[in-house]
């Protein structure tokens, strides 16, 4: 019986094979993809003038892969606190954990440091204290505006959702846009559904941390062949545990560090899933717009699609 890629180790020296095939040295990583023509043919993705979020709602209770929860908290213009007459204005404050396991985040080039280095060889010594002097998350202050592809591969296996350990290959990847009757292409942004966040909200929060579904490493052929400039989950795009020798989150390396490709962690797509089976149709415009952190490592976000 044939051994399931997705479900066979990879060793140390096949992830380094892998990796150097897949680097790429640019100055603005994969978003120089990201043409004015591409942009512009984007844009006529829109049809229905439906707009739905990609994003879960930030979360300030504590769980098992939330232990360090936003915290939101009034400052001003509070029930008990309101003057009788004149005026006053609400006001509150947000303190949040960008790169945690709950809330829906966009990851800078900055973010993965491997081997002493960032993405383009940059020298990892550029994370100061004070915030990333390079790859920040400011290289996104014009936003990642395209055509955004969402493959669903719950769909595709004819399940609710992927169970935590599982694994996304490159043919799942090709067998669902087959299914799907959809093409990633260069300059998309391409967006897969394990399933994370339905299964979140039916069976309640775990440790994703330990345990989660996502892409095999060997799935970033995928993304390079196809040109893509950013990948957005709702898990963490990478599985866990991991199946490769020496390193945790291999695609957090290939795709940030090797190839300059922006990640999306824990967005959902339970709103978009079905007005894209009611449109008969999985690309649209997608949205991407990161605060303007000068020097962050990353980003709340809330793309939004656009049918």
């Amino acid at each position: 019986m044939a051994v399931d890629p997705t479900a066979a180790p990879v060793t140390a020296a096949e992830f380094r094979a892998l990796y150097r095939r897949l680097r790429r040295d640019r100055p603005d990583g994969a978003l120089a993809e990201l043409t004015p023509q591409r942009v512009a043919a984007a844009a006529r993705e829109v049809r229905a003038g439906l707009r739905v979020s990609l994003a879960a709602p930030v979360e300030t209770g504590e769980g098992p892969d939330n232990p360090e929860p936003a915290v939101h908290r009034m400052t001003g213009a509070v029930a008990g606190h309101l003057p009788d007459e004149g005026l006053d204005f609400a006001r509150d404050r947000i303190a949040m954990n960008v790169h945690g396991d709950a809330d829906s985040h966009l990851d800078a080039l900055c973010h993965v440091v491997y081997d002493g280095t960032l993405y383009g060889g940059v020298d990892a010594d550029t994370l100061t204290p004070h915030g990333a002097d390079a790859l920040s998350v400011d290289l996104l202050r014009d936003g990642i505006v395209g055509r955004g592809v969402l493959l669903d591969v719950p769909r595709l296996r004819g399940v609710p959702w992927l169970e935590p350990g599982d694994q996304v290959g490159a043919e799942e990847l090709a067998a669902a846009e087959a299914a799907q009757g959809v093409r990633v292409g260069p300059g998309d942004l391409l967006f897969v559904r394990v399933g994370h966040r339905r299964r979140r909200a039916e069976q309640g929060p775990w440790d994703a941390s330990a345990a989660r579904a996502g892409l095999h490493p060997r799935a970033m052929e995928f993304l390079a062949e196809r040109r893509v400039v950013a990948l957005g989950s709702d898990g963490n795009n990478d599985a866990a545990p991991s199946r490769t020798e020496g390193v945790d989150y291999p695609v957090h390396v290939l795709a940030v560090h090797a190839m300059g490709v922006h990640l999306l962690d824990y967005l959902q797509f339970e709103d978009l899933v079905p007005l894209c089976g009611r449109e008969r149709r999985w690309s649209f415009l997608c949205v991407v717009a990161p605060l303007r952190l000068l020097r962050a490592t990353g980003s709340p976000v809330n793309p939004i699609a656009i049918l």
